[in-house]
């Protein structure tokens, strides 16, 4: 990856890959999670992707990105720990095969920049009716969370386990702070944090990077910037003393259950690649303990899992099960953690494990999102390994060091979202 320093907030990140035919980019704008600001910074993207001054309507977008031969641009927001990211994705045709050599990733980079840098605004604010419809589109976004119940306990049980720190915030804010969103108030706060944020490109492909910088700093090149960073995640080091039981009551058919373990291990620790191998040895996988003995040999789950979420120290472990079976399914789920500590790990658990894990790794080679995602992770932790490394790292893990990463989890949070009206 080769990397040009546009300013002190903007990067320009290059990550060559000749074997396919498209060019995608990635505008990646750090902003710290926080009630305050979480439902802006969910709005904001969705709003600004819909009109710029240059391509005044969503019309006018799509007529543009038709004659970039098909080009496709969308936005979101994510987090990456306690860092809440704006982001804007967008892929076109490599302009090495255009017809008529046109130079597509230009065109792409400066629609990216005026919808970012240069939005649509009228008396002082965003289109009106462009914010109360994607206003409408973002409470929407939420309430298909709750209404997905297996995502919704999940992100439960991860709030709950990370009580009292800002990731217990949801990425998509909060329905009453969206409510109160109105286009001046989300222009005035898109005014406040567009020129004080670290702004993240990545341009991944077969693409001319000094083209792709004079585009960016001809567009920015008026625009006065204030230094930022980007929010460093603390893990959580707390000491269970005892556990933290959370029952929720929903009209649902089957119950959900969560459980959150603390894991003290931080990214860039010497047994954080362990710790990957670990998880998908515990839940993550069809060869995992969580799925061939809870869901297969003992039918307590119709699903069970693992998830970690290493910016913040926590294993997640998910399942559906009979209301019934809640004590049987958690209890089984510590037994099968006891079993890892105590070493019972077979050959065929461990090599796939291993073999799943560098499989994924491998495949990014041909998904461009999938190795820009990996290289902003690396960034946001401040581990910045390659991936080459880290392959490398995994293949280095033994059996015995999945066995310590065990024996230094905390069972923190027990989640039950259950349907059956309580005594």
């Amino acid at each position: 990856m080769e990397t040009v320093k546009i300013n002190n907030n903007i990067k320009l990140n290059y990550i060559s890959m000749t074997k396919l035919k498209t060019t995608s980019v990635g505008v990646y704008i750090h902003r710290p999670l926080n009630r305050t600001d979480a439902s802006y910074n969910a709005l904001l993207p969705m709003v600004l992707k819909s009109a710029s001054r240059l391509y005044p309507s969503r019309e006018a977008i799509a007529e543009h990105l038709d004659n970039l031969y098909g080009a496709t641009m969308g936005s979101a927001t994510m987090k990456i720990g306690e860092d809440h990211i704006i982001y804007f994705d967008a892929e076109t045709i490599s302009d090495k095969y255009t017809p008529n050599g046109e130079k597509l990733l230009s065109e792409l980079l400066k629609l990216l920049m005026s919808v970012i840098f240069d939005p649509k605004s009228e008396n002082g604010g965003f289109d009106v009716t462009i914010t109360e419809q994607e206003k409408k589109n973002a409470l929407d976004k939420i309430d298909a969370v709750i209404n997905d119940k297996r995502q919704y306990a999940s992100l439960r049980c991860q709030a709950e386990t990370a009580r009292g720190t800002n990731f217990e915030i949801m990425r998509f804010g909060d329905k009453e702070t969206l409510s109160e969103i109105t286009a001046k108030s989300l222009y005035d706060y898109y005014k406040s944090i567009i020129n004080s944020s670290v702004i993240d490109i990545y341009v991944c492909g077969d693409a001319d990077l000094k083209e792709a910088e004079k585009t960016v700093r001809e567009y920015i090149k008026d625009i006065e910037f204030s230094d930022a960073s980007v929010t460093r995640t603390e893990i959580i080091t707390r000491e269970v003393e005892n556990i933290n039981e959370v029952t929720e009551r929903m009209d649902v058919t089957q119950g959900k259950l969560a459980m959150g373990y603390i894991t003290n291990i931080k990214p860039g620790d010497s047994d954080s690649y362990a710790q990957t191998v670990f998880n998908s040895v515990f839940g993550a996988g069809a060869h995992s303990k969580l799925f061939n003995n809870v869901r297969e040999k003992l039918s307590l789950a119709y699903y069970a899992s693992s998830q970690l979420e290493k910016q913040k120290g926590m294993i997640i472990v998910n399942a559906g099960i009979e209301f019934e079976n809640f004590e049987k399914a958690r209890d089984e789920v510590m037994a099968q953690l006891e079993e890892i500590k105590n070493g019972n790990i077979s050959e065929h658990e461990f090599e796939s494990s291993i073999n799943a894990i560098l499989n994924t790794l491998s495949s990014y080679y041909d998904d461009q999102r999938a190795l820009a995602a990996f290289y902003l992770s690396q960034s946001v932790a401040g581990t910045n390994v390659s991936l080459e490394d880290y392959i490398e790292n995994i293949k280095e893990v033994t059996v015995e060091d999945v066995v310590a990463v065990a024996k230094k989890l905390q069972l923190d949070t027990v989640y039950f979202l259950n349907g059956q009206k309580g005594e």
